[in-house]
């Protein structure tokens, strides 16, 4: 196992892994349908040619630098040479609107931008005169870029080319790029990652190279990482969890990081790479297990009775196999024979067959859901973290696996719950402050040196393990006391594959209600094989069949909740099924897929009187902003389902 105790700096790690895993793969992606690989040799050659371009063409120590694409191997490089240099590399989402982009660099100062391809070249030309410090631009792709003015544009692979010419021809600029990497130190800014502005403007968390090496060190030993494994680096690169899973596990374990080909062929490439150490947010195992649903429901009578019985086995014994408890020989015989036929199969399909370690975060899994993947042998666990940490809060230890919770604390994290019920820790991978925001860092951390997270949680008694409930300022009352969740019951919601997102209100209200959306890729099979017609998204959601579906799925959830002492209070009473879908772009979420749950309070504000003043319809019309730009508005009448409440006494009022 590589251990990167002793390496206080990521470009330190890169030259040590060169030397110690010199001919493993260290990056691998798919372009034009093949596989390319570089070994951690050519890396770091790769990387040093690029900090001696980046340096001709003006990047210096503290200098901060944009990187702005998908995961491609010369952004991650573009880090790597930022570090080597001692500048500090900003990456920003791919999928920013202009305003979103144009705030980050310039509240970052940036002077050089990384951009992939014309698109995102197009987008920071856009907001270039809002960037004072910007000087050049150098992208990966060259594709639609012939006829721009270069002046101020400069292709990656020719400031590498350029770099390698000058380090051949002149050896100073060569022990100058070495010594600049051996004065780094454990205290230089490694990286400047922007929150995604749940709650407001994004704010720039800055992070050491110390307290990210050694929080990532602790990790790598906890789930035993080495230069055998393998990840999918397929998350957004700004976002803190690939950062951390990805990039920084893998040069302190030494593992092989492989890039895929587009967004859209992350499934495909996920089952050719085969990763053993995995990630994906609920949101990604939900649809996994939407299409093998909807496949089954589709497949001929014997499979779909095969499917269900060994899911079934796979139920009762799967996860006590996977933990080492015992089971009857009876058992162990008939999940071995659903192993062959079933359970190996449709981990092959999903790309799972070779994952040795998986964790989900960022929202609450469904316990069905995490039961499913745990049953058919896979290993996963949940964490909990935040980019203020460099990510790890909690994980779970192999053995110690629970639905409902997200592990006790990460290795070397301490948490305590305040008065108030908030969570508050400290962690080796702490954040050192806000960039440029001394206030809010000061607000953020306690007085004895504590983050404290915004979220409401406890320890169970039975586990030790934390229990996240919501954000701490979102926890609210109903008017008669009961504890308001709104995550909690947007959890329950969104469990159901015909749920998609959901947005609670309730908080001082008599009782609880939900704006949904629909997942279309499930309830559009459902309607096909039910014979509903449909053009639009607007029109299957407004349909009354699909509401009644819907219906059904809200009265479970509040099954579920009327089972629960604390939330019984709070099953959801009323509910429309929104004429839009959510978006990002539009402002209703975040580029994390996090709901904006005040912005969409006030945007839908005619929509949440009539969940609450009896109406059964109420009429809305919505800017939305089209991938190209362009603006427009979507205009609905939009229907009302009043929903029973399970174990309740007392009719509604006037919305019964």
């Amino acid at each position: 196992m590589a251990d990167g105790g002793s390496f206080d700096t990521f470009p330190k790690l890169l030259l040590r892994n060169a030397a110690k895993f010199g001919s493993r793969p260290a990056f691998r992606h798919k372009d034009l349908g093949i596989w390319q690989t570089w070994t951690w040799t050519e890396v770091a050659g790769i990387v040093r040619a690029y900090a001696a371009g980046l340096r001709r063409i003006g990047l210096q120590p503290g200098d901060t630098i944009a990187i702005v694409g998908s995961n491609r191997p010369k952004l991650y490089w573009t880090i790597m040479a930022a570090q080597a240099l001692r500048a500090i590399p900003v990456p920003v989402y791919s999928d920013a609107v202009a305003d979103e982009l144009a705030y980050v660099l310039a509240h970052a100062d940036v002077k050089l931008v990384a951009a992939q391809d014309q698109e995102q070249v197009d987008k920071v030309l856009s907001v270039s005169d809002r960037v004072p410090h910007l000087s050049k631009i150098v992208y990966d792709e060259p594709r639609g870029l012939g006829d721009y003015d270069h002046s101020r544009l400069v292709a990656m692979h020719d400031v590498i080319d350029d770099g390698r010419a000058a380090l051949a021809s002149n050896a100073a600029l060569g022990e100058q790029i070495d010594e600049i990497i051996r004065q780094g130190e454990g205290s230089d800014i490694s990286i400047i990652l922007y929150t995604s502005g749940t709650t407001g403007a994004s704010k720039g968390v800055v992070l050491s190279a110390r307290r990210c090496i050694d929080a990532v060190t602790d990790t790598v030993r906890f789930d035993r990482l080495t230069e055998n494994d393998v990840a999918l680096a397929y998350l957004p690169l700004a976002w803190v969890g690939d950062h951390y899973l990805n990039y920084a596990q893998g040069l302190a374990a030494g593992f092989c990081m492989a890039c895929p080909e587009s967004g859209e062929t992350v499934e495909q490439d996920l089952r050719e790479i085969g990763p053993t150490f995995y990630f994906a947010p609920p949101r990604v195992f939900e649809n996994m297990l939407t299409r093998v649903t909807i496949r089954m429901e589709d497949a001929a009578p014997i499979k779909r009775r095969m499917f269900d019985y060994f899911l079934r086995i796979a139920r009762r014994h799967g996860e006590s196999i996977l933990t080492g408890k015992p089971v009857p020989v009876s058992g162990r015989l008939l999940y071995a024979l659903g192993r062959l036929i079933l359970y190996e199969p449709l981990k092959n399909v999903l790309g799972l067959s070779r994952v040795r370690v998986a964790y989900t975060a960022g929202e609450a899994i469904g316990p069905d859901l995490f039961a499913f993947y745990r049953s058919i042998g896979l290993n996963l666990k949940q964490l909990y973290g935040q980019t203020e940490a460099f990510l790890y809060v909690t994980c779970q230890p192999d053995g110690e696996i629970y639905s409902d919770t997200v592990g006790p604390a990460a290795p070397n994290v301490d948490i305590r719950i305040a008065e108030s019920g908030e969570v508050q820790f400290r962690s080796p991978g702490m954040f050192v402050r806000y960039f440029k925001d001394q206030a809010k860092t000061a607000e953020t951390l306690t007085l004895d040196g504590y983050v404290k997270t915004g979220d409401a949680g406890f320890f169970d008694e039975k586990t030790g393990h934390l229990k996240i409930i919501d954000r701490a300022k979102d926890v609210g009352r109903l008017a008669d006391g009961t504890i308001f969740a709104p995550k909690y019951l947007e959890n329950k919601l969104k469990f159901f594959p015909s749920i998609k997102e959901a947005v609670a209100f309730g908080d001082s209200r008599e009782f609880a209600c939900a704006i949904l959306n629909i997942d279309l890729t499930a309830v559009g099979s459902w309607a096909e094989r039910n014979n509903i017609a449909y053009g639009s998204y607007q029109e299957l959601a407004g349909h009354l069949l699909v509401y009644d579906l819907v219906a059904k799925s809200v009265e479970e959830a509040n099954r579920s909740l009327a089972e629960e002492k604390v939330m019984a209070g709070a099953q959801i009473r009323r509910f429309l099924i929104l004429h839009k879908e959510l978006d990002a772009d539009d402002g209703e979420l975040t580029r994390t897929q996090k709901v904006r749950r005040g912005f969409i309070a006030e945007r839908y504000a005619p929509l949440v009187t009539a969940l609450y003043d009896g109406s059964h319809e109420a009429d809305i019309s919505t800017e939305v902003i089209f991938e190209d730009g362009r603006k427009g508005v979507i205009a609905a009448r939009v229907k009302i389902r009043d929903v029973p409440a399970i174990g309740a006494t007392e009719p509604l009022g006037r919305a019964a």
